[in-house]
C-alpha cells in the first residue's frame, strides 16, 4: 500500500490550486532540434554536410522544469525568480513561462548576461525513439553582476509574505555564476526562519544551504559530504547515501531528501534513521531527464499541505514515475495522472 493514505492524497490534490509557490533559481531554455538526415546537403561555403532541422521543440529547463511541473499539477499561483539575457533565448523562455501561468515580473532581463540554454540536436527514429548527439550548452563565463544579485534578493524579500513556499533550483556548478550566489543563500536562510517552506535542490553546493529543507541525489550527496565521486555505471550504496542524508539534515537544520534513482528517495524516518521510500514501479521505456525536478515538485506540494517527509517523498516518487515515461522530452504530470497512478500503486 502507498505510504500516503488515500484521504490525505485526495486532500493534497484538492489543495493544489490554492498553493502559492515561488521558484528561485537558474532558468534555462531547453531547445530540441530534430534533424532529418534524408535531407542532408553539402554546404556551398565549406563542403561539410549541412544538417536540416525540420522541427524545433522549446521548453523551460532547470528551474523552468520545476515551474512546468507545478503548472501541470495546477498549483494556483507561480512566480519565477532569476535572470535571463536580453536575447532571443531569453525572449522564448519568458514567453514559455508566461504560457505556463508563471508570473515573470521577478525575472531580471540583463544585457550583460546570456540566457543559459541546452541545445540538443537529435535524429528521430522509429516508435518515438531519438538518437541524441553532442549538446550545445550556453552558460555565462563571468560571475553574476552585483546589480542582478541585489534585484533577486529584493524579489525574495517581497515574495516571502505572498507565498506558501520558495523552491530553490541551483543548477550552475560554478560558484557565483548563477542565480543562487552566496548572498542569495544567506537571504534564503533568513527567509526560512519566517515559517514558510523553503526547499533547496543543488547540484554542487547543497552543503551551503542553512535553515531550509535540502534535496540532492545520491551521487551529489556523496560528492559534497564525502568528497567521493562515483564512476559512471556504478550505483552508490544506500548505507553511504543514508549517512550523507543525516549529515545534510544536521548541516541544514531541517529535513533532507536524497533521491536514489530507480530505488526511491531516502528520508529520515520517525526513529531518526535513514529510510528508503521506494520508487513507484513502471514498465516500458523510460527517459529520466527532469525526473529529479518532477520529484521535487511533488515533495514540495505535499509539504505545503502538511505532509511529513515519508508522505512527501512518496508523492515525489509518484510524480516522477509519470514524467519518466515521456520519451525524448521533459515530461510533466497532471493531477488526473496522479490519481490514476495512485490507484495503480494501491492495487499493487
Amino acid at each position: 500500500m502507498p505510504v500516503l493514505e488515500q484521504e490525505q492524497f485526495k486532500a493534497i490534490l484538492e489543495k493544489l490550486p490554492s498553493l502559492r509557490i515561488a521558484v528561485a533559481g537558474d532558468l534555462f531554455l531547453d531547445k530540441w532540434l530534430e534533424i532529418d538526415r534524408s535531407l542532408d546537403e553539402p554546404s556551398v561555403e565549406t563542403g561539410l554536410t549541412a544538417w536540416q532541422v525540420v522541427r524545433k521543440r522549446l521548453y523551460a529547463g532547470a528551474a523552468g522544469t520545476v515551474l512546468s511541473n507545478l503548472s501541470a499539477l495546477d498549483a494556483g499561483t507561480l512566480y519565477a525568480v532569476g535572470f535571463t539575457g536580453d536575447d532571443g533565448e531569453g525572449f522564448e523562455l519568458r514567453r514559455i513561462l508566461r504560457s505556463l501561468r508563471v508570473d515573470t515580473s521577478h525575472v531580471v532581463v540583463s544585457p550583460d548576461l546570456m540566457t543559459p540554454a541546452y541545445t540538443k540536436p537529435v535524429f528521430p527514429g522509429k516508435n518515438g525513439a531519438v538518437e541524441e548527439i553532442n549538446r550545445l550548452d550556453h552558460r555565462n563565463t563571468k560571475p553574476t553582476p552585483a546589480a542582478v544579485e541585489k534585484r533577486i534578493i529584493a524579489s525574495l524579500r517581497e515574495l516571502k509574505s505572498k507565498v506558501d513556499a520558495i523552491m530553490v533550483l541551483d543548477q550552475i556548478t560554478s560558484e557565483g555564476y548563477g542565480t543562487i550566489t552566496q548572498a542569495v543563500r544567506d537571504e534564503l536562510a533568513e527567509t526560512a526562519k519566517d515559517g514558510i517552506v523553503v526547499y533547496a535542490d543543488s547540484r554542487a553546493f547543497i552543503g551551503k544551504f542553512k535553515n531550509m529543507i535540502v534535496k540532492c541525489n545520491d551521487r551529489e550527496a556523496l560528492a559534497v559530504i564525502q568528497g567521493k565521486r562515483i564512476p559512471a555505471g556504478e550505483t552508490p550504496g544506500l548505507d553511504e547515501a543514508g549517512s550523507c542524508l543525516l549529515k545534510l539534515a544536521e548541516n541544514s537544520g531541517k529535513e533532507a531528501f536524497v533521491s536514489c534513482g530507480p530505488r526511491g528517495v531516502l528520508v529520515r524516518g520517525k526513529d531518526g534513521k535513514p529510510l528508503l521510500v521506494p520508487a513507484v514501479p513502471v514498465s516500458g521505456p523510460v527517459d529520466i531527464v527532469g525526473a529529479g525536478d518532477a520529484c521535487s515538485s511533488g515533495i514540495v506540494a505535499a509539504l505545503c499541505c502538511g505532509a511529513g517527509p515519508e508522505e512527501a517523498a512518496f508523492l515525489g516518487n509518484l510524480t516522477a514515475s509519470i514524467t519518466i515515461q515521456v520519451i525524448g522530452a521533459t515530461g510533466t504530470a497532471s493531477r488526473e495522472q496522479l490519481r490514476r497512478r495512485y490507484g495503480e500503486a494501491a492495487r499493487g
